[in-house]
């Protein structure tokens, strides 16, 4: 299918979920989307079966590289040659996805919606994180990239197999940098992402300097004995 399909993970998402996926119902109907409610203890999933959205209900919370699997096995099976990953708390912008299908048509696997190829990174916590992540990248890899903790990211039929098809992939940096030294093709595009405005971000500080610090000891070191 040459549609983009939306992998929109929703864990206690009550508070956001409708606004999502209505503007997408409403706007941008040339999309298709599936929300993956990840084991949610809200109204999310009660939400999304009354309004009759396409959803795909864990029964136990799996996590994010969990629900996102989930979400790239329907892709694989229902024959999508695009898949996207897509927040569920509003921050991302549908409007970006031709611009980055455009860009995945040049010849990429994947297709990273970046927050600073065209903008400066400020220098917050979670930039210097993000600065380091992609320094890690570089040193590693040979590839700059701008955005690399951008959870807006495009992925091709190529890609949507490999993360359907094997338990060794979460949608995350290390990811990404392993990705790379497979030989995938990665380039990004200029976006926006908003801020939260309901709901609670799982990445707190505490959080968010551990997540950093995770992710930089992985492409440094564990990435070079990592196996498909």
């Amino acid at each position: 299918m040459d549609k983009v399909l939306l992998v929109i993970p929703a864990y206690n998402e009550e508070k956001n979920i409708e606004k999502v996926v209505d503007r997408l119902q409403s706007e941008f109907q040339e999309l298709d989307y599936i929300v993956v409610n990840d084991g949610s203890r809200d109204r999310t999933a009660a939400i999304c079966r009354e309004k009759g959205y396409h959803l795909l209900d864990l029964p136990v919370n799996l996590g994010l590289a969990g629900c996102f699997q989930a979400g790239m096995r329907y892709a694989y099976e229902k024959g999508y040659s695009y898949a996207i990953q897509f927040d569920g708390d509003g921050q991302h912008r549908p409007e970006y996805i031709a611009a980055m299908k455009e860009r995945m048509d040049e010849g990429y696997d994947i297709v990273i919606g970046s927050r600073f190829v065209e903008e400066k990174k400020g220098w917050s916590i979670r930039m210097i994180g993000s600065r380091l992540i992609g320094a890690a990248i570089f040193v590693t890899t040979g590839t700059r990239l701008t955005d690399p903790t951008s959870g807006m990211r495009l992925f091709s039929r190529k890609m949507i197999k490999e993360f359907a098809l094997n338990l060794n992939y979460g949608p995350e940096p290390d990811t990404v940098s392993f990705l790379l030294k497979q030989g995938a093709k990665i380039s990004e595009v200029q976006v926006k992402i908003d801020e939260r405005t309901e709901g609670e971000s799982y990445l707190k500080p505490l959080t968010a300097v551990y997540y950093m610090a995770r992710m930089l000891l992985s492409i440094l070191f564990i990435q070079n004995f990592r196996k498909r």
